[in-house]
């Protein structure tokens, strides 16, 4: 990899209070923000000849020419946030803290910037005030007698993992019209919901080449954890400042003002390579979850999507689960607390009396909230979902509200994956597989890792007549979630589709697992019913079919047909067969 050294005036900003700034209104403060970029950062950043190296989700790290040029810039932006500021309540204000340092920098060959000219700036950042800018001392000499404006030595400071102290500077930009009443002693701000950090995962054994494979697997898996709606992942350039080092968890927690800390390791053993991962949490320090990954080396490259992969889709039910935990201790619950609560129920299945609590989660959190974009593509999922399982006698004035408050999500929210997945049950649902598929695509496009939507694309290709294509679609959708909550499901879609293949004996297994996996899963009772009936063995089919009828006795052939998710004449005496033999099992016509 080609990279060079050099001196640089790196400036660095973040937000502060991003995080409770998204919780409160995620889509305005991002709206907010982006029009603040286009009017004012980015036009300041070009006037002043800077270059913007990354974004950092809430921040920025930018290369100026001289350190002259990066103070003018932050003088500039600090400024004009102070009359934009003005007449917003506190809580709503965006602020912004700055750092600037000259030194030594790596470039990449990518245009990337490492080093401790980079950690340095971050760090002065950190200790600014809302509305500063801190300079290094070594910045600070630069500009002092060239720019009209006063600095007060804060003296020398330790920064974290900055090896020797630094005197630091902070610059008087604006800061009396950002004056309040000084707290008797310093706040400390709840971290924020879904507020994680990916640490460098250790390299045991210590091979420099497969070093790259273990920051391959950390950078990679900040990057999809990032795509978890709602989620504050804290970004990797601050994660690798820890790589290293020895760590103590309730110290990062409070350092980086996250929940929980995600840490790991990697060895290589010989042909085999394991991995290790353990989800923490950064108030208690208890072990939420772990997993180990042991498998024969393989192309690094596919190794690293897989176990990122895995990875990715596990943590995001385990980091649900540990909200809606929270969420049940909380005295008074607001709208994403019961959203939390809604979404660990969800994961537990489809069965009727899940779906109906989760709904009750959800709709009590748009009673609270009617904007929690969450919450109603959520609710409208469950519906969705229960008109699959054949739960209403009419399901259509149902998934026209759906599709009408989906439509609603994505127009606030364009990239809600789980808002594309839903919009694509509710067009299956209602004889449009193949507009599914693109809602699906869509929803794959902005989550590569999003097992559910893949799995439901393979689903979706028995209603438009290509059954056969199913299997291989809920084959990639276990390995990237092997372990998903609703594995039953998947399990299902496949012995459905060998069903209406009519391969009895290759359906059974797939829904033997299905029904192992998740016995409240009443559809993989009735079609293994079919399968054991073709295959003359009525005593057993008839007990599938009670056992069906146990998790949901509202089940009829009359509700199945009412379903009218494909009016494709393939499907249609595919599931024709299906349902004769549904019948003689005893399966109610209703």
């Amino acid at each position: 990899m080609s990279e060079s050294r050099k001196l640089a005036a790196i400036l660095v900003a973040d937000v502060v209070g991003y995080s409770r700034l998204a919780g409160a209104d995620e889509d305005r403060t991002l709206a907010r923000l982006r029009g603040l970029r286009s009017d004012l950062i980015d036009p300041a950043i070009a006037a002043h000849h800077g270059r913007t190296v990354k974004r950092t989700g809430d921040g920025a790290i930018i290369e100026f020419r001289s350190v002259v040029d990066a103070v003018r810039c932050a003088i500039e932006v600090q400024s004009a946030m102070v009359e934009r500021n003005a007449g917003v309540s506190p809580e709503k204000r965006i602020e912004f803290r700055v750092g600037i340092h000259v030194g030594d920098v790596v470039e990449e060959a990518d245009g990337d910037l490492m080093g401790d000219g980079v950690n340095i700036a971050a760090r002065l950042e950190g200790v600014a005030k809302p509305g500063g800018v801190c300079l290094s001392e070594q910045a600070f000499w630069q500009i002092k007698g060239r720019l009209e404006t006063t600095a007060v030595d804060l003296g020398t400071m330790r920064l974290k993992n900055i090896a020797e102290p630094i005197r630091v500077f902070s610059l008087d930009v604006a800061q009396a019209a950002l004056a309040k009443p000084a707290p008797p002693a310093p706040e400390r701000h709840e971290p924020p919901r879904l507020s994680l950090v990916v640490l460098p995962f250790a390299n045991f054994g210590g091979d420099p080449e497969q070093e790259y494979f273990v920051d391959g697997v950390t950078e990679s898996l900040t990057t999809d954890l990032s795509r978890i709606r709602g989620a504050l992942v804290i970004a990797r350039n601050t994660a690798f400042t820890y790589k290293g080092k020895a760590t103590d968890v309730k110290q990062i927690g409070r350092e980086l003002e996250v929940r929980y800390v995600l840490e790991g390791s990697v060895q290589r053993g010989g042909n085999r390579i394991r991995v290790n991962a353990q989800l923490v949490d950064a108030e208690t320090g208890n072990h939420i979850w772990a997993e180990r990954f042991d498998k024969p080396i393989a192309d690094l490259f596919d190794m690293q999507d897989e176990i990122v992969a895995r990875l990715a889709n596990q943590l995001q039910a385990e980091l649900i689960g540990a909200e809606a935990r929270r969420a049940e201790k909380t005295p008074n619950p607001d709208s994403v607390d019961l959203y939390f609560q809604g979404q660990a129920m969800l994961n537990r299945g489809f069965s009727a009396d899940l779906l109906t609590a989760a709904r009750g989660f959800f709709e009590r959190a748009l009673e609270l909230d009617p904007d929690n974009v969450d919450a109603r593509a959520s609710a409208r999922i469950v519906d969705a979902a229960a008109a699959f399982g054949f739960m209403f006698d009419d399901p259509r004035p149902i998934l026209a509200q759906a599709e009408a408050d989906l439509a609603k999500c994505l127009a606030a929210a364009p990239n809600h994956a789980r808002a594309h997945f839903g919009m694509g049950m509710v067009l299956c649902a209602t004889n449009r597989a193949l507009r599914c598929m693109e809602e699906l695509e869509q929803a794959l496009a902005i989550d590569p890792n999003f097992a559910r939507a893949r799995a439901f694309f393979g689903l979706a290709h028995v209603y438009v007549g290509r059954v056969e294509e199913t299997e291989g679609h809920v084959v990639e959708a276990l390995r990237l979630s092997p372990r998903d909550p609703l594995i039953h499901l998947w399990l299902m879609f496949a012995g459905f589709a060998k069903t209406l293949l009519g391969k009895w004996e290759e359906a059974l297994p797939w829904l033997r697992k299905s029904i192992d996996a998740n016995p409240n899963n009443p559809w993989s009772n009735f079609y293994l019913s079919a399968c054991l009936v073709h295959l003359d063995r009525l005593d057993e089919a008839r007990s599938a079919v009670r056992s069906g009828l146990a998790v949901n006795p509202k089940f009829s052939i009359k509700r199945l047909r009412a379903f009218g998710e494909s009016d494709n004449a393939v499907f249609l005496a595919q599931r024709e067969r299906m349902i004769e033999a549904m019948r003689m099992a005893g399966a109610p016509d209703g």
